[in-house]
């Protein structure tokens, strides 16, 4: 996650809301804002009046600080409401937290993309930061340190503290399909890099966007490799997901991210995000030129702020994304040199 700002965005409520806080963006249409204990303080999820109710647009972390907003919400502006449905963007836990307690409350069904409800089952049951033998040796391969490298793969059951589980059964979302809400028609979207199968909605009659992480105003969403699937073009699959959306979806449409404001520029801040890899592509083609660096290397490349544990992880998985898609793209070279540790050098062109 990286931090900037474009001038060229409009923003209709420029003003964040409070943890807890519940406005009207649209008739029948919520906004909610939920806190998490992380840099990034805050998740948006919104409520769409539905038939006898209101449909769930994820639900935020799956704590107990969270629950309660939920409860003051339903015994407040919303008491004696139910949920229709609980959909759910994609599986991190700021997203998903929360859906298996939503729909056991209000007996709903879930939605989700399948990819995304397969992978919020597989890391509830098979988690991919357990610690492993494969996991350490892929980042000591890629110079991350043996302190880093313990710090990242020892976060142990993270993601079981973090969720509620999701329910045995779910409907799925399908891109290029559409879903009624209420008195509402969304297109499906969907879009890879950040999460496998993000799911976004587009209302055409009131060009509102739903763009889940894929697209934000002041930050870029974290795309990164894991090693789950270590030869991942995380970075790649981002990029065309991002051309895909400017080329369907109008400029003029206003976009309800899960992080910071909504804003109306979408075009403008795809073409920021695409501008903003392309960028850090060329620090790391440059410092790849004067020497080999391994991805661990790079991190301070691209980074260049004191991280934590936490961010080192992120900021890891995201520097190893670029060099991915750049390897693929033939910019950069990979050997393995005598210690063992992969580096690469920028190929001429």
């Amino acid at each position: 996650m990286t931090t900037f700002s474009d001038a060229t965005l409009r923003f209709p409520y420029p003003e964040a809301l409070e943890p807890g806080d519940l406005i009207e963006i649209a008739p029948g249409l919520l906004w909610l804002r939920l806190a998490l204990p992380y840099r990034l303080d805050h998740v948006n999820v919104f409520l769409i009046e539905d038939d006898g109710g209101w449909a769930v647009f994820d639900t935020g972390l799956g704590d107990e600080r969270t629950r309660a907003a939920w409860e003051a919400v339903f015994a407040g502006r919303l008491a004696g409401a139910r949920v229709t449905r609980v959909i759910v963007t994609h599986f991190h836990p700021d997203h998903v937290g929360l859906a298996g307690w939503l729909t056991a409350r209000f007996e709903a069904p879930l939605y989700m993309t399948r990819t995304e409800y397969l992978f919020s089952v597989f890391q509830q049951y098979a988690p991919a930061d357990f610690g492993t033998a494969a996991y350490p040796a892929f980042y000591r391969a890629r110079g991350l340190s043996e302190e880093v490298t313990q710090l990242v793969t020892g976060r142990g059951h993270e993601y079981l503290r973090r969720t509620t589980g999701v329910p045995p059964v779910y409907t799925r979302l399908v891109a290029g399909e559409s879903l009624r809400i209420g008195g509402r028609e969304f297109a499906i979207f969907t879009g890879g890099g950040h999460a496998p199968e993000q799911a976004m909605l587009y209302c055409a009659a009131e060009r509102l966007f739903l763009a889940a992480d894929q697209v934000l105003a002041r930050i870029s969403p974290n795309v990164s490799v894991w090693a789950l699937e270590p030869e991942a073009d995380s970075l790649g699959i981002y990029l065309r997901s991002l051309a895909a959306l400017r080329a369907a979806l109008p400029g003029e449409a206003l976009v309800l991210p899960c992080h910071n404001l909504p804003f109306y520029g979408l075009h403008e801040r795809i073409d920021a995000l695409i501008a903003h890899h392309a960028a850090r592509c060329t620090e790391i083609e440059a410092a790849c030129r004067t020497a080999p660096h391994s991805a661990g290397e790079l991190v301070p490349v691209i980074f260049h702020r004191t991280l934590d544990a936490h961010q080192m992880g992120f900021a890891f998985g995201e520097t190893l994304a670029h060099v991915n898609y750049m390897r693929r793209e033939g910019r950069l070279a990979m050997a393995v040199e005598a210690d063992g540790v992969q580096r690469l050098r920028a190929i001429e062109r």
